[in-house]
């Protein structure tokens, strides 16, 4: 199959942004060679769906969680569609890459990084640039895009980089974030944000967890009525929440044409 034709149906399906990149072309400099997941890969096909402005702009963080929840469900669909495609069309594997978890929790990552960097792939298939917040901007949907990807055993040919320079440095981002973690620029401190962003995450159930142990039974029975329990037993079986997206709704790229209402033109 030709890259135009994939990308094509991609968008027939809902994507708002497709970018192809050869391995060769692919970096990331903590993760390991996608060709270790599948040994065959040749290439990724890289898939940007849009965040809801609604969402993201909402004061209600269960909204901004539900818009978090809702772009993931859509675009895993999505990948079905186009892997099942590919392997019916070309008899070439491929593999879904989701935008979050399943995660490895084992060292050295723990957590902390996918299995591929979707971020730098964006880059490396030409769908945005950093920015000041380490995340990507796309020069029409700006920060306000998830990303997803397929690992292919097809071979397909990167898109150019984007050249423009879209960050401009405002630093809103910086001001915005609560835990601090775009303080040293260059770099993300993935804790500081984790802290601020999944307050119902890991480190505040073991941190509630140690609360509970050596407490009265009425003590116990309080912090089992307690809102915070609540909050971490929701969690438990709806996945990570992240309760924080204050560095993506902030970056000023991109709004006047999403003011404009300009969605539809990919």
């Amino acid at each position: 199959m030709k890259k135009e034709d994939i990308r094509t149906f991609a968008l027939s399906q809902g994507a708002d942004a497709v970018g192809f990149l050869a391995l060769a072309d692919y970096k990331s400099p903590k993760l390991p060679d996608p060709r270790s997941y599948l040994p065959k890969a040749q290439s990724l096909i890289v898939f940007g769906h849009r965040m809801l402005d609604g969402a993201l702009d909402s004061e209600n963080p269960r909204f901004n969680i539900a818009g978090r929840m809702a772009v993931m469900d859509t675009s895993k669909a999505h990948l079905y569609q186009v892997a099942r495609l590919l392997e019916d069309r070309t008899g070439k594997r491929a593999s879904p890459v989701l935008s979050s978890y399943p995660l490895d929790m084992a060292a050295p990552t723990f957590g902390l990084a996918g299995d591929i960097s979707l971020r730098h792939a964006a880059v490396q298939s030409g769908l945005g640039v950093f920015g000041r917040h380490n995340l990507v901007i796309h020069p029409r949907f700006g920060s306000r895009l998830s990303f997803t990807a397929l690992l292919t055993e097809l071979e397909l040919e990167s898109d150019p980089p984007l050249q423009e320079e879209l960050c401009n440095d405002c630093g809103l981002c910086v001001e915005a974030c609560p835990g601090k973690a775009l303080d040293t620029e260059g770099k993300t401190e993935e804790l500081k944000c984790l802290r601020a962003s999944q307050p119902f995450g890991i480190p505040g159930a073991i941190a509630y967890i140690r609360k509970f142990i050596g407490k009265s039974p009425e003590e116990q029975q309080n912090l089992l009525k307690d809102p915070t329990f609540m909050s971490l037993y929701q969690a438990s079986f709806i996945g990570f929440q992240y309760t924080c997206f204050n560095c993506i709704a902030v970056c000023p790229v991109g709004l006047e044409r999403r003011e404009g209402g300009g969605h539809g033109i990919r």
